[in-house]
């Protein structure tokens, strides 16, 4: 399949790669560009794990044959940044969901990301000079935990049903074998067999996935360059190493949770909130004492070392969904408010210069992000604090939240001279109203499990 071409009718002139010096063209708004790479909600969307040593080959000279690819599909590739201790790079592979490609063995319509999947997958098991038919393959797929279902299937039927059709060995891998190029939400979909049965097994599954789309897929491209560190927690990694490494230190968060809200953060009998505590390793306290009017304070806590994930903001992505404001809409769909004290002389790095940082957090996560005026604080709030406000859908604040809380952190540590790369702002699974009613925290790394 490597090396020939479709007849894609209108679409062969896609060229994605013009230069802006050529000829008379006007120039792009940087706006509009980034708009038009983004990932749509329901675009098809496959991340395909490839060896380090195979990447030069999908690339090429040059960037030739990545921009060949990306042309005779119509589809977006990107190759993700390599990972420190990861023998491979994520490419991401993704275009709309329309099936408007041949595909060359079966003759039937697909997507363009289907394609282009196939184009990849021939380069990269063709790349050694003595391959041969018969000659035993593993694919690796990174699937979302709330999009592997779909390959699974009830009673894992669907998956079973694929394996005997096509005679190859499909696994989920366990936790500890996922790759550090990994969100903290992955799995990692293994496929392994004679080319022939990889390449049909392969086709089954990208079939389930393009009919299934992931509910946190669009935020993909923001977080494409954060890693899976050991621990559940996607902690902030940095560039340039400052006199941090290895210092421990205390982090706190204080989250403001309405009165009525108690019940379903502690549980019956305290079997919630000594869950959180366990699964995250966090310190957390609900301070009763502090209860001012209709809120009262959550204090959440542990000590840490920067490089290392963050028990803090695990416990306080598990406690949000329920110590946030939740209002139902007309329409069925919900708005939570979650609401952080912040020390006033760390809210600037939330900020940021002339309103930088808050503005792409923003833009990131889409949840409104405000720092209320003095005269709207809660009753328990401290003289020294401010408020930090987010609104939106459940995913929204979310993400939000480990952007916001990850900045501060990093103010704790006192890292300078260094570039953060932030969490991936839903990179810990996709709640439902189900896991809002309390019976499940929805996940932060975590796959499965809940609470009763």
């Amino acid at each position: 399949m490597a090396g020939q071409t479709n007849d894609y009718g209108k679409r062969s002139h896609y060229q994605p790669e013009r230069s802006l010096s050529n000829g008379g063209g006007k120039r792009r708004n940087p706006e509009d560009e980034r708009e038009s790479h983004a990932i749509g909600p329901e675009d098809t969307v496959y991340r395909y794990l490839c060896p380090l040593k195979k990447t030069g080959s999908i690339i090429g000279r040059g960037g030739e044959i990545i921009k060949q690819l990306r042309a005779d599909t119509n589809a977006k590739i990107r190759i993700n940044e390599a990972v420190h201790g990861c023998e491979e790079r994520v490419v991401i592979i993704y275009s709309s969901s329309e099936e408007t490609n041949s595909f060359e063995e079966t003759g039937d319509l697909v997507s363009p990301a289907q394609d282009a999947l196939f184009k990849v997958h021939d380069i990269v098991i063709t790349e050694d000079t003595d391959y041969q038919l018969d000659e035993i393959l593993t694919v690796r797929l990174l699937v979302s935990a709330d999009q592997i279902g779909c390959v699974i299937g009830k009673g894992g039927q669907v998956v079973q049903n694929i394996r005997t059709e096509t005679r190859a060995q499909i696994r989920i891998l366990s936790s500890e074998q996922v790759p550090r190029c990994a969100l903290s939400s992955d799995q990692v979909l293994q496929i392994t067999g004679e080319a022939t049965m990889v390449r049909q097994a392969l086709f089954q599954v990208a079939c389930r996935l393009h009919d299934n789309p992931s509910r946190s897929q669009h935020l993909l491209l923001s977080s494409s360059n954060t890693h899976k560190p050991s621990g559940s927690y996607m902690g902030a990694q940095v560039a340039q190493y400052g006199d941090w490494s290895g210092s421990t230190k205390e982090f706190s968060l204080r989250l403001v949770c309405p009165t009525e809200n108690i019940g379903s953060v502690i549980g019956k009998s305290g079997v919630i909130i000594k869950q959180i505590r366990q699964e995250s390793g966090a310190y957390i306290k609900v301070d009763s004492s502090a209860t001012e009017g209709d809120d009262c304070l959550i204090t959440v806590s542990a000590k840490e070392v920067f490089e290392e994930g963050s028990p803090t903001i695990d416990a306080a992505v598990r406690l949000q969904p329920r110590c946030s404001e939740k209002i139902e809409k007309e329409s069925g769909d919900c708005v939570y408010t979650t609401r952080l004290l912040v020390p006033s002389s760390r809210v600037g790095c939330i900020i940021g210069k002339g309103g930088a940082t808050v503005s792409e957090m923003r833009s990131l996560t889409r949840a409104s992000i405000r720092v209320l005026k003095e005269e709207d604080l809660p009753k328990v709030a401290s003289e020294d604090e401010s408020m930090v406000q987010i609104t939106g859908d459940i995913n929204a604040v979310t993400g939000a939240l480990v952007q916001v809380t990850t900045r501060l952190r990093a103010n704790v540590f006192q890292v300078e001279g260094g570039v953060v790369t932030l969490p991936p702002t839903d990179g810990y699974g996709s709640y439902d109203d189900s896991q809002m009613a309390g019976n499940g925290y929805g996940a932060y790394g975590v796959s499965s499990g809940r609470l009763r």
